[in-house]
């Protein structure tokens, strides 16, 4: 075999793979290592899964939203066909079909656990007691090793066996009761999934003072509105002190500060940490356990020489698929020699929550703007208010938001909510990365009928 590469890339979730693919492409040896499936936790157990579960409880609501269509809604979700999708868009857990483009792109495999030993040397520990592979880059080693999630230090909680969002993406049964800590968007997401396809009682239990609190606040609010006439209960300001499940399989009791919650599952989303604690950083002067932090070509900081790269959630920039796959990208060209900068992940991160409504971002909220020096001017329409959304239907409710840069007459952030405002975010990403002058914009027409003709509302309200 062989062991010496030009290109050693740990862990083949996206941002791996896209890294691997771009260096494999500019004609280098690269070796990818993987421990678990080709593809990673955003194909197997996450993005793809959650947002397969998602999409009956979607279609269903926004038929009746429809007259008509609302009619012709009737009988209940069919369960089994729910949970096959999610199987075939999982390839039941296999990456077999992944196994397809590795070999493609011309891209060794080497499955098992990867951990640095020294400068440009990896060693991987092979699966069923395979042994160990020692492996060595002559150009780069790219950390592509993803993020686990948080397990509070909660009593009783890690011995109830909760559900993360593999458990609750894998799931073959809807749990009559579920009860979810964390209002961030994976726990707003599946709290909405499990109500639609059929859980009975669903409790969201959030720290802090509202749901998805990164975002503006008028975001979470609506959020919950909308939970909440789904018969779905969000509890704030409330502490877990205890969970407590009497036997595997058995119903859990959560203890919070005023009471009791008796559920049939607990799905813990309360956040996701660096996967880094066991991948040698040490031996390269680094802390294991705290994100490979990098610079603007997404080298590691603290690492001699420029040989060691991070990509995706280990670095802590931006925990989205779509920003590891940037990112890997990017690192690809900086190993190739190519002149290539990270700019989006300062300031023009993207992201959707899938809930309905969505949540739909890019850029900071006026909070963080203000807090950072920008003196922003705030523009907001209804989301409904204009005649492609009633086309859409009945009750398409929301929010459109912008934020200017009055000095230099440029949007900086947007959010913008309602049932499927997904693609509204990409036009204002390019607006915000290409610095667009608002005088420019004005001349981007929205077409008529459809929900982008807020972009007109929008900047009519600036004043132009």
């Amino acid at each position: 075999m062989t062991d010496q590469f030009e290109v050693i890339v740990i862990g083949a979730g996206p941002p791996g793979q896209v890294a691997a693919g771009r260096c494999a492409d500019g004609g280098l040896a690269v070796a990818l290592v993987e421990r678990e499936l080709v593809g990673g936790e955003c194909s197997y157990w996450a993005c793809v899964p959650s947002k397969t579960l998602i999409r009956p409880g979607d279609v269903l609501a926004a038929a009746r939203r429809v007259p008509g269509a609302a009619e012709a809604v009737t009988g209940q979700l069919d369960l089994a066909a729910a949970f096959a999708q999610r199987d075939y868009m999982t390839s039941s857990w296999s990456d077999q079909g992944a196994l397809a483009w590795v070999e493609d792109e011309g891209i060794e495999l080497v499955r098992g656990t990867g951990r640095l030993t020294g400068e440009r040397t990896v060693q991987v520990e092979l699966p069923d007691g395979g042994g160990r592979r020692e492996l060595t880059a002559r150009r780069a080693v790219v950390l592509a090793t993803g993020s686990s999630p948080q397990i509070p230090p909660v009593p009783g909680l890690a011995e109830a066996r909760p559900w993360d969002n593999r458990g609750a993406t894998a799931a073959t049964e809807v749990p009559g009761r579920l009860v979810v800590l964390g209002g961030g968007p994976v726990g707003c997401e599946l709290a909405q999934a499990f109500r639609r396809l059929g859980s009975q009682e669903v409790t969201v239990v959030v720290r802090g003072g509202r749901l998805l609190a990164r975002e503006e606040p008028f975001a979470g609010d609506e959020v919950r509105a909308a939970f909440e006439a789904e018969g779905i209960t969000v509890r704030t300001r409330t502490d877990v002190t205890a969970v407590r499940r009497d036997h595997p399989g058995g119903p859990v009791t959560v203890t919070l500060g005023d009471g009791e919650l008796i559920a049939d599952e607990l799905l813990v989303a309360t956040g996701r940490r660096p996967r880094t604690g066991d991948i040698g950083l040490e031996l390269v002067g680094l802390e294991p356990g705290a994100p490979a932090r990098v610079d603007h070509r997404l080298r590691v900081e603290g690492v001699g020489g420029g040989w060691l790269f991070a990509v995706g959630d280990c670095n802590g920039l931006a925990p989205f698929t779509h920003m590891g796959k940037y990112q890997g990208r990017l690192a690809g060209d900086v190993i190739l020699g190519r002149d290539a900068t990270d700019v989006a992940d300062h300031g023009v991160v993207p992201r959707v929550t899938f809930t309905d409504p969505q949540v739909c971002a890019v850029g900071p909220t006026e909070a963080e703007a203000r807090r950072s020096g920008v003196d922003v001017r705030v523009v907001t329409t209804a989301t409904g208010g204009v005649a492609g959304a009633y086309v859409q239907g009945n009750g398409i409710d929301g929010t459109s938001q912008l934020l200017v840069d009055q000095a230099r007459r440029v949007v900086v952030g947007a959010t913008f909510t309602g049932p499927g405002t997904q693609e509204l975010l990409h036009s204002a990403t390019i607006a915000v990365a290409g610095q667009v002058p608002l005088d420019r914009l004005w001349h981007a027409v929205p077409s008529f009928p459809t929900i982008s003709e807020v972009w007109l509302r929008l900047l009519e309200s600036y004043g132009l």
